[in-house]
């Protein structure tokens, strides 16, 4: 991407004790470096398609509804 894009990423996860738990924890820091942003759902108490979620990416990210661009974001502008 040009500089000054911000990207995000989002999963409906949950708190795993699982045995692959570390399959998993090792998967999302490889996963994190490549994003500016990455939201697990069971860190922040909310889940997709909750609007509440996208707003708190807007927030840290710095960001406005308009500017953002993405699949499956109820705060996006139409895709030209």
């Amino acid at each position: 991407l040009s500089p000054g894009f911000k990207t995000c990423v989002f999963t409906n996860n949950w708190v795993d004790d699982s045995m692959g738990r570390l399959f998993t924890s090792s998967l999302l820091t490889v996963v994190q470096r490549h994003f500016d942003l990455l939201i697990e759902s069971c860190r922040v108490g909310l889940h997709k398609p909750d609007p509440r979620i996208y707003t708190y990416a807007l927030e840290v990210l710095q960001a406005q509804p308009q500017e953002v661009w993405g699949h499956h974001h109820p705060l996006q502008l139409p895709r030209c």
